[in-house]
């Protein structure tokens, strides 16, 4: 039997499906960033359902596919107007619908919850990987006999800006795909029995690597480093994937190496650049560029790092679905003789920590600073939304926001190129291979390694009442966002140490 989900599976890689059935052990299972997400996915399915006060909900555990299914045609035969996870099997495949609702003519409708956000600027198209979920819904319910008059995507209003209490009907917004949807029926039943032919064949699919791979596929280590020994730098960091991309030309050509790239092969600058560099596989260090960044730093310098949440469901006033919001920061002052000083600040879970955490940030950091952060878009994208949620402090503000400068600059410019970074130039990159007597700190760390965990702790922090968890908790936080800023420290006490 074909779940939805295996389906979906199948038509982005049908390798992926035959392995889910028949070699699973080689799959990489979910990390914590994807369980977070299919957490939050859960919480915005759940809150949907308030849309449909009357609906029923089919229990997720404790029943049987099986019983799932005798309950469900039970609720309808009764007349059961709204049915949550309504579950069906027709023609081997196994569907459970988010929302089933039942109008008046008694015809049914099918809604499809997304976590995802839909705003002015999209369209329907944007969508479009939604579409084959609620084609197969539909036609497992059309071949059982029930009569769908529409097909819907569920989403979040990204134009939805919550005001004190949170607006169900505002923040969801129903997209009808019913013409989309009848598109794909024809095309079904010829995939269907593609896919049961192939597993039930007990060899491997031999599908070639390509735009179906994407990084969260759970076959990409199998199929890229397992079968094919893909370095982890390749012609692929060099060439985005995209159908006419250069690296799947020159990887049908056997090109996988970036040392084996042609040298008459026409590149832009850019790529040249970087397959040059890779190929004489030396250090690049420009002191000129590097001395002239140095130079444009003054005393004291204000190291800051915050650290965020996006939530799918706006928190407070004044958000809309994703908006970020900070919980933390850390900030390192260096004085010119190289004396440190250190501030932090952590809020409250479950408390609106805008105002608070505003009001510390103009009382630690003046007007007209020299303030300083790795990749500053992120740090200064939540200083204007923070100005404009906390108007108090938003003059302050937005004079920090207007005096940063960017410690990744050197690295992103290729200034400072080394091929141990691989191309990447992030804080948690840069740190190991510019103070190598600090590449095992952040693994050192107890319970926050990064910004994925520094999120769900936080949120964790909030449903914790043992003492002693809520203290270890609170000093891994402290403790992480500060080596971010100490990072930044070293890392630019190196490049001053360059041009000294």
């Amino acid at each position: 039997m074909l779940s939805k989900t295996s389906y979906i599976k199948g038509l982005k890689c049908e390798k992926l499906l035959w392995l889910n059935k028949n070699n699973k052990i080689v799959l990489t299972p979910p990390d914590a960033s994807a369980l977070a997400l299919f957490l939050q996915g859960n919480k915005v399915g759940s809150l949907a359902r308030k849309l449909f006060p009357d609906g029923k909900e089919v229990p997720f555990d404790g029943l049987s596919f099986s019983q799932k299914i005798a309950l469900t045609h039970e609720w309808l035969d009764k007349g059961v107007d709204t049915i949550f996870e309504a579950t069906f099997n027709y023609g081997g495949v196994l569907v459970m619908v988010d929302i089933l609702h039942k109008n008046a003519d008694n015809t049914y409708e099918i809604y499809e919850v997304k976590s995802s956000s839909w705003n002015k600027s999209k369209k329907l198209k944007d969508f479009y990987q939604y579409f084959s979920d609620v084609a197969i819904q539909y036609w497992v319910l059309r071949g059982l006999g029930l009569n769908i008059s529409k097909a819907s995507l569920t989403l979040l209003n990204g134009d939805y800006v919550r005001e004190k209490e949170l607006e169900i009907e505002k923040l969801f917004i129903h997209k009808d795909m019913t013409h989309e949807v009848l598109a794909l029926q024809a095309d079904i039943p010829a995939t269907l029995s593609k896919f049961k032919a192939m597993l039930t064949d007990q060899n491997e699919p031999n599908i070639e690597i390509g735009v179906q791979c994407k990084k969260n596929c759970s076959a990409l280590d199998y199929c890229w480093k397992q079968q094919r020994s893909i370095p982890e730098y390749s012609v692929f960091n060099v060439f985005p994937m995209n159908k006419n991309a250069k690296s799947l030309q020159l990887y049908k050509e056997g090109v996988v190496a970036v040392e084996d790239v042609p040298d008459d092969m026409a590149l832009t600058e850019r790529q040249k650049s970087k397959v040059e560099r890779w190929k004489s596989h030396k250090t690049v260090v420009d002191k000129e560029a590097i001395k002239n960044f140095v130079g444009s730093i003054s005393y004291p310098i204000y190291h800051f790092d915050f650290e965020t949440l996006g939530p799918a469901i706006p928190s407070f006033k004044g958000m809309k679905p994703y908006g970020k919001h900070p919980f933390q920061y850390s900030l390192h002052i260096e004085q010119e003789d190289g004396s440190l000083e250190h501030k932090e600040y952590l809020a409250i879970p479950r408390q609106d920590p805008r105002e608070a955490i505003a009001k510390r940030m103009v009382e630690d950091i003046p007007k007209d600073a020299c303030v300083m952060a790795f990749n500053v878009g992120f740090e200064m994208g939540i200083i204007r939304t923070l100005a404009k949620n906390c108007p108090t402090y938003a003059d302050h503000l937005m004079n920090i926001h207007d005096n940063f400068i960017d410690l990744a600059t050197p690295f992103q410019d290729g200034d400072y190129w080394m091929p141990e970074m691989k191309g990447r130039y992030s804080l948690k990159v840069v740190l190991p291979t510019i103070v190598p007597e600090m590449k095992d700190a952040y693994n050192d760390l107890d319970g926050v390694h990064n910004g994925d965990d520094a999120m769900r702790m936080f949120v964790k922090l909030g449903d914790s009442t043992d003492f002693d968890e809520i203290v270890k908790t609170k000093t891994a936080l402290l403790e992480y966002c500060k080596l971010d800023t100490y990072a930044m420290v070293k890392i630019l006490e190196k490049l001053k140490q360059l041009v000294a």
